[in-house]
């Protein structure tokens, strides 16, 4: 046998070792992470659309504006079909659901059938419940107020879980997807298509109230998105360099960028480092360096989007 196929055999074995002979309990250990995060997924997503279906209930309806939702189509659709709002939904999210998992991947087209599911389930409980629901707040101003603020909070743990509710929220994320827009821009024209809708069985305030309810549900869907992914692109010149970056590796584990700097004034050289850090990692950072060096200087920007690929 040759050096070359000893050395593939060997690497071969090596591989084979390391993933066929670990312990029983550390494969039972891995797989139960992976259920529990199954679950915990499963729940978040639950838990989303609970919340997305209370507003549409609770508030879009009674309201009966046709906010950036494919339940506010499916409300006007009920003036001409005989069928509840529920099924209506369903079947707008079926076949909008089809769309959405070609055009989007496997993972969000798994997870937006099991949330538009929960959510026509949700909606027929609450009907069954409150087969004679009006209103909370006996204003149609109030309730879509309510509807925007509560629907928005639901849909951002959606998009930032690659899932959505279904419906308006599948055609938002293709745009986002092949357009490149902002998912609160996408859902506003989206939802402006919807809105127009309630000109032809609706009074003016009615499509006023929906024209102004999915604007700021796109504004307001864009808060709730950005304020959970934004981070912070932090600048430090330090005559301790190297005490912050090994904290930075080995603390908070999160890389940095290191460029020479020259001060106009002086004309003196200096070392900036460069990191981006979470709300978090950022609060530790910032605490570690007034601790250890309070004259470094800092500067500090927001940053709401970051494309990189992982190192392995």
């Amino acid at each position: 046998m040759s050096h070359r196929q000893q050395h593939l055999n060997s690497g071969s074995n090596g591989r084979m070792g390391s993933a066929d002979f670990r312990r029983p309990e550390e494969n039972e250990s891995i797989m139960n992470k992976k259920q529990t995060a199954i679950v915990r997924e499963f729940l978040y997503l639950t838990a989303a659309e609970g919340i997305i279906a209370a507003a549409v209930f609770f508030f879009l309806i009674p309201s009966q504006a046709a906010v950036s939702s494919i339940a506010g189509l499916a409300m006007v659709l009920s003036n001409i079909a005989p069928f509840p709002i529920s099924f209506i939904t369903l079947i707008l999210n079926v076949i909008l659901l089809i769309i959405g998992f070609f055009a989007c991947g496997k993972e969000f087209g798994g997870k937006t059938v099991y949330t538009s599911l929960v959510l026509s389930c949700y909606l027929a409980l609450f009907e069954h419940l409150f087969p004679n629901f009006t209103s909370v707040t006996e204003s149609a101003e109030l309730d879509v107020l309510c509807y925007i603020l509560i629907v928005s909070f639901g849909s951002a743990i959606l998009f930032n879980r690659n899932a959505s509710s279904g419906g308006l929220d599948i055609v938002a994320k293709i745009m986002h997807q092949y357009l490149h827009m902002e998912l609160g821009r996408a859902m506003v024209i989206a939802g402006i298509c919807i809105a127009m809708t309630t000109i032809f069985f609706y009074d003016k305030k009615i499509v006023v109230l929906s024209l102004l309810g999915t604007y700021f549900n796109g504004m307001i869907l864009d808060h709730f998105i950005f304020g959970q992914n934004l981070k912070r692109r932090v600048c430090i010149i330090s005559e301790n360099q190297e005490m912050i970056r090994r904290f930075l590796i080995e603390e908070i584990h999160s890389g940095a960028t290191m460029y020479e700097a020259i001060g106009a004034y002086k004309m003196e050289t200096h070392k900036e480092l460069i990191t981006i850090v979470d709300k978090n990692e950022y609060q530790k950072l910032m605490s570690f360096i007034r601790k250890n060096d309070p004259k470094a200087f800092v500067t500090v920007y927001t940053v709401s989007d970051i494309h990189y690929v992982v190192k392995s």
